[in-house]
C-alpha cells in the first residue's frame, strides 16, 4: 500500500551535506515538517517519497546534482544504526557487507525490494534494488547508497581499493565525471544493477575494529529487533490487507477489521500497541498509498477517488492529499504525468 520508509538518520545525512554544499537545512526542515525532534527520534521514520522530494529541494536549493555523492562523502557508522555497529566488529569485508543486506530492513523498509549481497564469478556484489523508473527525485538516492556503502567499507578496513566497479542502473547523468573521481574505480552506466563489484582478494580484508565478543551480542541485539520488525510488518500487513477492500464508501472501523481477522476489537487494539502503531496510522497509510496510484495510474476524478478511499467529500480527500504530499491532487498526476 506503501512505497515505504527509511531511519531519519538519512534525512539528518541529506540536510547536514545541503548545509556544507551552501545550502539552508532550517528552509528545508520548515518545508518539509521535519523538526528536530521528529529528527532526534531514535526509530524515527521518513516516508521514502517524502525524503525523495527532500532530497530533489535541496538539489535545487544548492544547485548540486551530485548530492548523493556528496552525501557518501559525509557519512557515519550511525547512519546504519545497530547494523551498522554489528558490520564493523565483523571479520572481514565479505562478513560486514552480508550484514548491511541482511539487516536493511532495520532502518528502512521498500515494497520494491531490498539490496543483497552474493557472489558472482568469484566477486562480491552489493547491490541496491532498482527504483526505476528513474528521474529528478530519485538519481540521488542511489547515488548515496553507493557512495555511502562505499566509504563505510573504506573506514572499516582502513584501506581504499576494495571496489572493481561500480554499476549503476540509469544513463550517465550530466555530472557523471563526479563519479569516477568518487569511486576512484571505473563506473558503468545502463547496467541491469546498481551496485559495488567487490574484488575477489578484498573479500577477506579484516576488518580494524573486529572483535568476537562485540560482535555476538551486537548481532543477538539485532536478531531480536529482526525478529520484532518481521512480527510488526505481517500484522500491519495483516491489517492493511483488510482495510483496503473495505474503504469504498465508508471509513473501515477497527470492529469490522478486527472481526475480519477472527480476533475482537481490543485485542488487535492492543496487539497494534505493543507494535507501536495504531489502526488509525494504518488506515492513513492504506488510504494514502492508494490515492497516490490513483492519481498516477488512472484517470478516476477526485470525486471517486475520494469515494472509492471513505471520504467524506472530495474537499475532505483535497486537505488529506494536499497534507500527505504537499502537492494538491491534480498537481501530484500533472508532476507524475509528465516525468
Amino acid at each position: 500500500m506503501k512505497l515505504g520508509d527509511i531511519s531519519v538518520s538519512y534525512a539528518r545525512s541529506l540536510l547536514e551535506t545541503a548545509d556544507a554544499l551552501g545550502g539552508n537545512s532550517r528552509e528545508l526542515q520548515q518545508q518539509f515538517s521535519l523538526s528536530d525532534s521528529k529528527l532526534s527520534q531514535p526509530e524515527g521514520r521518513i516516508s521514502i517519497p517524502r525524503f525523495m522530494r527532500l532530497g530533489f529541494a535541496a538539489i535545487e536549493q544548492t544547485g548540486r546534482a551530485d548530492l548523493g555523492l556528496e552525501m557518501g562523502k559525509r557519512v557515519r557508522i550511525p547512519l546504519l544504526g545497530l547494523p551498522g555497529f554489528l558490520a564493523m566488529t565483523a571479520k572481514d569485508i565479505e562478513s560486514a557487507c552480508l550484514i548491511i543486506a541482511h539487516y536493511e530492513r532495520l532502518s528502512s523498509t521498500n515494497c520494491r525490494g531490498q539490496s543483497r549481497f552474493y557472489m558472482d564469478q568469484g566477486k562480491g556484489v552489493a547491490s541496491f534494488y532498482s527504483i526505476s523508473p528513474y528521474n529528478d527525485y530519485n538519481l540521488f538516492v542511489v547515488d548515496s547508497v553507493l557512495a555511502s556503502q562505499h566509504k563505510i567499507l573504506e573506514w572499516m578496513c582502513g584501506r581504499s581499493g576494495a571496489v572493481e566497479r561500480v554499476e549503476v542502473e540509469f544513463a550517465a547523468p550530466d555530472y557523471a565525471s563526479a563519479y569516477e573521481d568518487y569511486f576512484e574505480c571505473p563506473v558503468l552506466f545502463g547496467q541491469q544493477r546498481n551496485a559495488l563489484i567487490i574484488k575477489s582478494d578484498a573479500l577477506s580484508w579484516p576488518l580494524l575494529q573486529h572483535d568476537k565478543n562485540a560482535f555476538l551480542n551486537l548481532k543477538s541485539i539485532c536478531d531480536e529487533r529482526l525478529a520484532q520488525a518481521s512480527r510488526e510488518r505481517d500484522l500491519s500487513e495483516k491489517v492493511m490487507d483488510e482495510i483496503g477492500p473495505l474503504l469504498e464508501g465508508q471509513t473501515p472501523t477497527i470492529e469490522q477489521v478486527a472481526d475480519s481477522l477472527g480476533m475482537p476489537p481490543w485485542t488487535l487494539r492492543r496487539k497494534l500497541q505493543d507494535h507501536d502503531t495504531s489502526f488509525q496510522n494504518l488506515l492513513n497509510e492504506t488510504r494514502r498509498g492508494l490515492a497516490e496510484s490513483y492519481m498516477k495510474d488512472t484517470d478516476l476524478a477526485i470525486g471517486e477517488i475520494a469515494y472509492l478511499l471513505g471520504f467524506s467529500s472530495p474537499t475532505a480527500f483535497q486537505r488529506a492529499f494536499k497534507r500527505w504530499t504537499s502537492l494538491s491532487p491534480g498537481q501530484y498526476r500533472k508532476i507524475k504525468r509528465s516525468a
